[in-house]
């Protein structure tokens, strides 16, 4: 086995910490998994402990590597990818998180952004950042820390603490402390970083109270971040990707483009749109973001958010026992009544966009005494597709250029939930555009270690990234337009019952 011929990719979501050995033809070698355990103090409180991440981290890449039958001498580069938004402030001298993580899905902040957007300053954090006023984004995790745990803010002022979105604790610990940084895609879901001049925004600090000495310093997703500590992994590894989740997986799923566009179906659902060197400014409520930088070019993107989409399916299967594995959601929505007319809005933590509805909560509504399990997981599953359609006509109206019904000619799906036939065909119907999925669809991490190949030198240039995606499935709509806007009619009316905006 030829030395330098691998890469390995962590990826650490909200549910789990995973790696991968992926090899320069974009096949998936080896890989490892450990489920994370997430902790709700609070009603829309959800936190993380930063020290399970980081030795689930470790376990996971020695993992892959034992899955793969390869030791550490022929990984030429090693990626990161990372649930994005979620905060951390740690000890600069000892490494010890000052409290537990606290996750993107997290609402704490919400108070602070009611008062940012009473205050009239919203439009001045869309126009930098390309953000809305929200507690999702990491901006007011970081307040409510410095505010919260007792002689944070002291320490912090005195430049004793570092902060820092998962990726940027994991390069800090994977360096022994000898980096503390970031890549532009994850700096642009902090609320804090000016999204066109690429840099941190100082007048946004001074709104927020943040001292600047807590900020890692921001590079390309090809950047050479440092290596790893020679005990960690066995040798020293290049650290040589590194992009938000969302973003990798654009990345591994091969839309570099203008234009192009993929979906991810994981905890929540993301959609990221491609819109090549502009940086939109969103009437619809969508986001505008960095979708990556490479060889010195940066590449924006238009995002829609949905927070509960696969978390909807753990509900079915923790919550009300519905089921005993995601899995069994296919079969069991297939047996459901589809004249039922139950609708299921998963609002768990509130709508993301195009709502952005801190205050809405899920309901299911439509329900009579022939309604059933297989009603109930179908309306679920349908619940993600009508949310991912709100996020396609929103994307369609703000680029008015995009061709087809929802704003483009296909969607490349891929995450967890795109295992499940019946969901992606129920999507093609519901949004009346095909659903593409890929062999790999680990994109995620195929993104992370495409970034890695393109630094080290394994995977040349952008287009060596479009010859490895390869399609698995092809899913054409089926059902009629009119029982489509029909069916969407009942969604919109069903959202409407539960916010509390707008």
């Amino acid at each position: 086995m030829a030395a330098g011929r691998y890469l390995l990719a962590i990826d650490q979501g909200t549910t789990s910490s995973r790696a991968f050995v992926v090899d320069r033809e974009g096949r998936l070698v080896g890989q490892a998994q450990r489920e994370l355990t997430q902790y709700f103090p609070q009603s829309g409180w959800v936190e993380h402990d930063p020290e399970a991440i980081w030795q689930d981290t470790l376990v996971v890449a020695h993992g892959a590597m034992d899955d793969a039958g390869l030791g550490p001498e022929v990984i030429a580069g090693l990626g990161i990818t990372n649930q994005r938004e979620t905060t951390i402030l740690w000890d600069r001298t000892t490494g010890e998180p000052v409290h537990r993580a606290i996750v993107w899905q997290d609402r704490r902040g919400a108070p602070l952004c009611d008062r940012l957007r009473r205050d009239g300053h919203e439009p001045l954090i869309q126009r930098r950042t390309g953000l809305l006023a929200d507690a999702y984004f990491s901006a007011t995790k970081i307040a409510w820390l410095l505010d919260n745990v007792p002689g944070v803010r002291e320490r912090a002022e005195r430049g004793e603490l570092a902060f820092g979105t998962v990726d940027s604790f994991l390069l800090w610990r994977l360096t022994g402390g000898r980096v503390h940084a970031t890549d532009v895609t994850n700096a642009a879901r902090t609320m804090l970083y000016d999204i066109r001049r690429q840099t941190w925004d100082e007048e946004l600090l001074a709104l927020l109270d943040i001292p600047a000495a807590i900020l890692p310093e921001v590079c390309a997703c090809d950047a050479r971040f440092g290596e790893t500590e020679a005990s960690l992994l066995g040798r020293p590894i290049p650290i040589a990707g590194m992009a938000g989740d969302q973003q990798a997986a654009t990345v591994g799923q091969a839309c570099l483009s203008d234009g192009m566009m993929k979906s991810t179906y994981g905890t929540g659902c993301f959609a990221l749109l491609n819109t090549g060197e502009t940086a939109p400014t969103s009437r619809n409520r969508l986001l505008t973001t960095i979708g990556y930088r490479l060889g010195g070019r940066t590449v924006y993107a238009l995002e829609g958010s949905i927070f509960v989409a696969g978390a909807a399916v753990q509900w079915l299967r923790d919550g009300l026992g519905l089921v005993r594995t995601a899995a069994e959601t296919e079969d069991l929505a297939r047996q459901a009544d589809p004249e039922s007319g139950v609708y299921m809005v998963p609002a768990f933590v509130g709508l993301g966009a195009p709502y952005w509805d801190s205050g809405a909560r899920g309901a299911l509504l439509g329900l009579t005494r022939a309604s059933g399990p297989a009603e109930i997981a179908a309306a679920t599953l349908d619940a993600v597709c009508y949310q991912t359609r709100d996020l396609m006509q929103a994307m369609a109206a703000d680029r008015s250029d995009v061709q087809g019904e929802a704003g483009m000619s296909a969607l490349r799906v891929d995450g967890g939930m795109v295992a499940n036939d019946w969901f992606l065909q129920r999507l093609a119907d519901l949004m009346g555009l095909p659903v593409e999925r890929p062999e790999v669809t680990e994109t995620t991490a195929l993104g992370a270690a495409c970034l890695a190949g393109l630094s080290t030198g394994v995977i040349d240039g952008e287009s060596g990234i479009a010859g490895l995606w390869r399609r698995n499935a092809r899913f054409e709509p089926q059902m009629p337009a009119r029982e489509r806007q029909q069916r969407y009619a009942g969604w919109v009316d069903a959202v409407n019952r539960v916010r509390t905006t707008g």
